[in-house]
């Protein structure tokens, strides 16, 4: 991480803060991967299910929608901004009564007890420890349970962040360097041969990652205008690329505004901006 600070201290600072405040921009904007998150997984009522890296507690709830009155769901992530979010949203949506509980956990290390099913829409891929923490998993699974979870292919299949990050690159005075290998970010499922190996060493059995590609939406509003505006908005606040000029001088700032705008307006129709985003379907046994 930027500065040397530690993923708890990222998620729970003004990272974490941001997000929480833009839950419902994130949702929407994952909506067709929540669905194909979603699309495999044979939730039975009542089933045990644990939400890894749950954040504002969109899938968390879709669970509990899903295993019913006789399930319970528990919704584990590190940053306490995110789960204030998920636990008012649960209060307020009370989705059909299953039990729902968020934990301010490390799933890295915490046992939470046994699950039927582990999923995770994008929140794998930030452990300092793969390794340990895929173990970890493993060993609150019952016999026969599934690990399901979504995590990015790479940097330029996913449009939704090269797009805007080819527009903000020539702006800067230095080129930030592509992450290395197995450390904590968006990208580091990227090639899944790696990533099916880790599973299989720590304990699952059978391993598939099938590969997924949907359109989201980045922006949107009555004009195309507003729209690119609201994608703008997203693209340098709440993506990969926020880190890009988040530090930056008013006049970068401005500078690069004005080129991820001017590169999305091309992607504006109907009011809405949209891109490609390319993920891993991962499910393990």
């Amino acid at each position: 991480m930027a500065g040397g600070i530690t993923q708890t201290e990222y998620w729970n600072g003004e990272v974490g803060t941001r997000w929480a405040r833009n839950q419902a921009v994130l949702d929407a904007m994952f909506v067709p991967l929540t669905e194909a998150l979603f699309a495999p997984l044979a939730l039975r009522e009542g089933a045990s299910v644990l939400d890894i890296g749950c954040g504002a507690g969109a899938t968390t709830l879709e669970v509990a929608r899903r295993v019913g009155p006789g399930g319970r769901v528990t919704g584990a992530d590190i940053s306490a901004p995110l789960l204030a979010v998920a636990r008012d949203r649960a209060a307020a949506e009370a989705p059909g009564g299953a039990a729902i509980q968020f934990i301010e956990a490390d799933v890295e290390t915490v046992d939470l007890g046994r699950f039927d099913h582990s999923l995770s829409r994008f929140g794998i891929m930030f452990f300092p420890d793969s390794a340990r923490a895929f173990a970890n998993v493993r060993r609150m699974l019952k016999p026969g349970g599934r690990l399901t979870f979504l995590c990015w292919r790479t940097l330029p299949e996913n449009l939704w962040v090269s797009v805007p990050r080819d527009a903000v690159l020539p702006l800067l005075a230095e080129i930030p360097p592509p992450p290395e290998h197995d450390t904590p970010g968006p990208f580091r499922f990227a090639d899944p041969d790696p990533l099916v190996a880790l599973l299989r060493g720590t304990g699952f059995d059978s391993v598939t990652c099938d590969a997924v590609d949907r359109d989201i939406v980045l922006g949107q509003g009555e004009t195309d205008a507003a729209a690119t505006a609201a994608a703008t908005h997203v693209s340098l606040n709440l993506g990969p690329n926020s880190h890009l000029v988040r530090e930056a001088a008013p006049d970068l700032r401005a500078r690069a505004e004005a080129a991820v705008t001017e590169i999305l307006r091309g992607h504006a129709a109907g009011g809405t901006v949209r891109l490609r985003a390319a993920c891993w379907l991962v499910q393990a046994e």
